[in-house]
């Protein structure tokens, strides 16, 4: 009753706010690549605009609120709720002349009517779609009823709004509902209007030759390419998230090549296959903030992407993938036989449906010498530093309850600055 009457109050405050200071709304869904995309474009727009963007992953009923009145989550203060809405009624009352031109808002769907429900609030005058995975199935069912859902964020839009869509995903490309709006396609394939071709990925961690991290290639936009360098990401869905900024920032007149040097500074947030030095010279791919099968299946092709050295190993610490309803048990098992044929050298399971993975990868050839499980991440953690070995690549990712990131601070080469570049590093998430 308590959280329905504080989301009813968020919901009118932002609704008045949007109502007078009419920015522009950018609103950002999919199942994966949603923050990594909002800070992109986050990134393109913030030198032209005075603009905002969703704080962490505030993209709820309760966080899209938040980044539109601009405060933080008060958690249990009734202090800080009060203190939030007599800014709310500022906002309202008087004239903020500072006030956001452009909000880039992240929404998420935890079940069917979220995206109805925060188009409702916010109704965007650009909707993204990043892509559509197995994620979040416990819910929905199947991936075309999550598609249904997703989809919201273009059905809802303006004929003078524009929808940026991922032509690469056949979910979301071409559109299964009917388009009011406008339309940018951003990808890989060649008919997409912001493309990425001649793509360059240096992935080498051997002593004295090592090159990792950093994506070239060539953009087009139209009929303008140009050559583009992003020295702080190295897996192509990272690249994705670019070209979608792209095509929101051509959304909002700005030259391309404004763009390009503005997103050399582009990284993907914590936790988000981020590469960080590990201990005994080794090379950690952080992707701990979550998990579904196809987010997992790439992460895994990226570690596959490495040249090592002849006495080095490629390792896979891999959680439970959550929130997949009946689907858990067979994608769990698909994973097992992923790993099995792609040749992982070391596979560690953290959780109990990870368990199933290390099952289903003995059952397909791999040695039960090179497959350890855990039920905690801390376990896991001891194991792998005694485990790994100088000249190691290892990707660690699980879905967010597993808490892999605990793993990462147990064998990254500078412990100290894992609240600065792990993700969950807050006092709350510390002490759970």
């Amino acid at each position: 009753m308590r959280k329905k009457l504080l989301q009813n109050i968020l919901a009118f405050f932002s609704k008045k706010i949007l109502a007078k200071y009419h920015p522009d709304v950018i609103g950002i869904t999919g199942s994966i690549g949603k923050t990594s995309t909002k800070d992109a474009i986050a990134l393109v727009l913030s030198a032209h605009f005075r603009s905002r963007a969703s704080e962490k992953n505030y993209n709820t009923e309760v966080g899209v609120p938040l980044t539109i009145i601009g405060v933080r989550h008060p958690g249990h203060s009734i202090a800080g709720w009060i203190m939030l809405c007599a800014k709310a009624a500022r906002l309202c009352l008087y004239t903020d002349a500072a006030y956001p031109q452009v909000l880039v808002l992240e929404m998420g769907a935890d079940r069917p009517g979220d995206i109805a429900y925060l188009t409702g609030l916010a109704p965007c005058n650009v909707g993204v779609l990043t892509a559509i995975s197995e994620a979040h199935l416990e819910n929905f069912g199947s991936p075309e009823q999550l598609l249904a859902e997703k989809r919201i964020i273009y059905e809802h839009l303006a004929p003078d709004a524009t929808a940026v869509l991922n032509s690469d995903d056949p979910y979301v490309y071409p559109p299964t509902a009917y388009l009011h709006a406008k339309m940018i396609t951003f990808g890989m394939s060649e008919d997409a209007d912001v493309r990425a071709d001649s793509v360059l990925r240096p992935l080498r961690f051997i002593e004295g030759s090592e090159e990792y991290g950093g994506i070239r290639c060539v953009i087009h936009l139209n009929r303008e390419s140009q050559q583009a360098s992003f020295p702080r990401i190295f897996r192509q869905e990272h690249l994705s998230c670019v070209l979608a900024a792209i095509a929101v920032g051509y959304r909002f007149h700005i030259p391309l090549d404004v763009m390009l040097e503005r997103l050399r500074e582009y990284e993907a947030p914590p936790g988000r296959s981020r590469l960080l030095p590990g201990i005994k010279h080794t090379l950690l791919i952080d992707d701990t903030y979550n998990a579904s099968p196809k987010a997992t299946r790439a992460a895994l092709d990226a570690l596959l992407g490495f040249d090592i050295g002849p006495d080095a190993r490629r390792i896979a610490v891999l959680g439970d993938m959550k929130e997949l309803g009946s689907y858990a048990h067979e994608e769990h098992r698909k994973m097992g036989e992923y790993c099995a044929r792609a040749g992982i050298d070391l596979l560690i399971t953290v959780g109990p449906l990870a368990k199933t993975i290390a099952q289903a990868a003995i059952e397909h050839g791999m040695d039960t010498e090179s497959i350890e499980s855990f039920d905690l991440a801390a376990s896991a953690g001891r194991y792998l530093q005694n485990k790994m070995k100088r000249g190691d690549v290892v990707l660690i990712k699980g879905s967010q309850d597993v808490r892999l990131e605990r793993v990462v601070e147990e064998v990254m080469a500078d412990p100290e600055q894992a609240a600065k570049l792990l993700v969950r590093q807050e006092p709350f998430w510390r002490s759970c």
